[in-house]
Parts: structure tokens; sequence; C-alpha cells
């Protein structure tokens, strides 16, 4: 039996179909497969009863814009719902926040218009690149979010970043454990994305 989840109504037929659309974070860079993001969020979801599939459409290396420049082949018709994580890359290479913001926001009002519901994952710029920057970067994610209705995971590293044990040597992709870090974190919100399928 299925947990009862806001607006979820038992699955008939196919799996709800969520593409993971990100850089490689979303890839899982230096990872086994089954130990990306992607495979261990699907696993999660099964394991609570949630007839679901992921797709890892990670792509290493992109930035917001890569991700808007491939949104319709990554984001396939027949996706129930998208989970959007881009911009790690924009702030490892100082772009301009309004730059990000507008390749972001446009990726928002497309799937909107293909009526795909969306989990943001929000994303924070390394210190180094100062407070001002770090502030404005920052605040991209939550306005895009306010403005388009979408739920809201404000970062996707939470519990993970700058923390040693979880990270691979270069310290910014996780391991597997910091995988199984984000995903118990991020899973409440993706069983509400889940709930707004079945409410749309």
């Amino acid at each position: 039996m299925l947990p009862a989840l806001p607006g979820w109504a038992e699955p008939v037929g196919r799996p709800v179909k969520i593409v993971a659309l990100g850089d490689s974070l979303t890839a899982g860079l230096g990872l086994g497969t089954t130990d990306a993001f992607p495979a261990k969020l699907q696993r999660a979801l099964t394991a609570k009863g949630l007839k679901v599939e992921i797709i890892n459409a990670g792509v290493s290396g992109d930035t917001a814009a890569g991700g808007l420049a491939r949104l319709d082949w990554s984001v396939p018709d027949g996706t129930d719902a998208a989970i959007v994580e881009l911009g790690a890359n924009d702030a490892l290479r100082g772009l301009e926040p309004k730059v990000t913001a507008a390749a972001l926001g446009s990726i928002l009002a497309r799937l909107k218009e293909r009526r795909i519901p969306v989990l943001l994952a929000g994303m924070r710029a390394p210190r180094n690149l100062g407070e001002d920057y770090g502030r404005a970067f920052g605040q991209v994610f939550t306005d895009l979010a306010a403005r388009n209705d979408v739920l809201f995971y404000p970062f996707f590293l939470e519990g993970v970043a700058a923390m040693p044990n979880l990270n691979q040597p270069d310290g910014i992709h996780p391991t597997a454990a910091g995988v199984d870090v984000i995903v118990a974190s991020i899973l409440p919100k993706v069983e509400e994305l889940i709930g707004r399928v079945s409410a749309r």
C-alpha cells in the first residue's frame, strides 16, 4: 500500500517519470552508475512504495545555459516532473548571477508551458568569490522559485558541502555516502513533487 501523500493517487500502469536535469552533481561524476543521485533517489522512493522512474539527465560541466540548450531532448515528451539542479558551474566560473537567472528562468518557463511540475534545487557560490557575489547568486534561486511557483530545495549540497568525509578528493563532488545524505534530505520535497503530478 502506498503512503498517503498530498494529492497522491495510487498509480495505474507506468511509473511516474521524473527527469533529473543537472550537471556533474546529478550525473554522478567519479561514481558508479548505481551510486549517482538519480539511481539512489529512485531506490529510496521505491523503498517507500512509490512507483517512479528517475532519469539521469546530468551532464558534467553544464552551466544553466547548457541545460537550457538541451532542454527539449533532455526532458522528452512523456516526462511527468523534473528536478532542476544547475548553477554550480556558473558559480565556479564566476558568471554574472543575472546570466544564470535568465537561463534558469527560461527553463522553468518552458517546463511550465508543458505543464511539467518542477523541483528547483538551489546552489551556493564558493566563498572565495566574495559575500556580495554569494548573496546575489543565492538570491537567484529564491527569487525564481517564488516567481514561478515551483517546489524549492534551497541548497542541493546541504549537509555535504565542505565535509571532507562526504566528498571526493576534489572537495566538490560527493562520495556515495555524500549522495546518501543528499537523497535523505531532499526526499520529502521529491515526495511533494510526486504529489503535484497526481494533482495535475
